[in-house]
């Protein structure tokens, strides 16, 4: 049974983003994947504000605050 060399690479995590974390090392594409990961969770926290907002303020106008 023959091994393919790439896995014995050790797999990196795109979807693991840290912080803060030293980006020196990242390459272009890799800080462009970065980039896309982060705008497409600020997006998602954004639509649960905007959810969490309509909650409330059909609550408020329930309760007719």
């Amino acid at each position: 049974m023959a091994i393919d060399p790439e896995e014995l690479l050790p797999k990196k995590k795109t979807a693991d983003i840290i912080l803060g974390e030293d980006i020196s090392v990242l390459s272009e594409f890799e800080l462009e994947a970065r980039i896309q990961s982060l705008e497409a969770e600020i997006a998602r926290c954004r639509e649960a504000i905007s959810s969490r907002r309509a909650s409330k303020s059909a609550a408020d106008a329930f309760f007719k605050r």
